[in-house]
């Protein structure tokens, strides 16, 4: 991943070379070599904020001090985040997977962080985490996930809590309705919301499982996450398309399930027909006790 240490927003330089395009039609060379530069994969006349490069997400963290991870699981398409204070070193893990779980330890001490959270946005049932057998592997690690998710962990969290590390925090906003547990991360500056499987990129999680309500699901979304700025960056669990970022903007504008008004977005999530998650019968049970059943 690239790093994301950048203190002017992605959106502001995209327009400064529109400016230049505009005003300068000569300028067309070196206008492609900053997309570039920006925005790896793009040709020109892409829209950055659509590309799918798995690679631009990151640049998309602006915050000053924050190191920022994107990191993905292919079986499930999962994503993991890692967040850390540049300058003290503590960071939060989110969403980790089993799978990948010597990956993320090997990034976590090559960077020489100090992880004190690991972090589950809701209980998942396509996957296995990593929490319960990363917390064997590191001293002092605590594992983390909502009150009414029923799963055991160290911090159980409510609407409010925030999850420290340094100079930065993530607060809590309740987002059920795909699951009862189901929360969204927002950092302090609400530059960043980690959303989990409530909101996806384009779409959002399903209903038809694990104490999903339609109705509960679209009143947490508009409720929680679109009143959000609307420049706040959204980072799923999920993404099946090679999408790595979406903005509440975006989302509130361009979502086709989420643009509907409530009846119609009920009748859409009951009428989805969707096969189970194949993992499904051993993920929940597993992460019920963090990830820990029969591993």
């Amino acid at each position: 991943m690239c790093s994301v240490i950048n203190r002017v927003k992605p959106v502001q330089r995209a327009l400064a070379v529109t400016l230049r395009l505009r005003t300068n039609p000569e300028s067309l060379s070196y206008t492609a070599a900053e997309s570039r530069r920006f925005y790896p994969g793009l040709g020109t006349g892409a829209d950055p904020l659509r590309t799918t490069i798995r690679t631009y997400c990151s640049r998309m963290a602006w915050t000053e001090g924050l190191i920022f991870r994107q990191l993905f699981e292919s079986e499930s398409s999962t994503y993991t985040y890692l967040l850390a204070d540049a300058e003290t070193k503590e960071a939060v893990l989110i969403d980790p997977v089993l799978e990948t779980i010597d990956r993320d330890l090997k990034l976590i001490q090559e960077l020489g962080l100090n992880l004190k959270v690991a972090v589950n946005t809701h209980c998942h049932a396509d996957h296995i985490t990593s929490t319960g057998l990363m917390k064997k592997r590191l001293v002092g690690l605590k594992s983390a996930i909502s009150k009414f998710s029923g799963a055991s962990a160290d911090i159980l969290l409510t609407e409010g809590d925030k999850i420290t590390f340094g100079k930065h925090y993530l607060t809590v906003r309740e987002t059920p309705g795909h699951t009862d547990g189901c929360t969204t991360l927002v950092s302090g500056d609400q530059s960043m919301a980690f959303t989990g499987d409530a909101l996806l990129i384009r779409g959002c999680g399903r209903t038809d499982f694990q104490q999903g309500c339609a109705k509960r699901l679209y009143e947490s979304i508009h409720q929680k996450i679109f009143t959000l700025p609307d420049q706040c960056l959204i980072y799923p669990a999920h993404d099946y398309l090679g999408q790595t970022a979406s903005t509440v903007g975006e989302e509130r504008k361009f979502n086709p399930r989420l643009t509907k008004s409530l009846e119609e977005f009920v009748d859409i999530m009951n009428n989805l027909n969707l096969p189970k998650p194949n993992k499904i019968d051993i993920s929940v049970p597993a992460n019920l006790v963090c990830g820990v059943h029969e591993v």
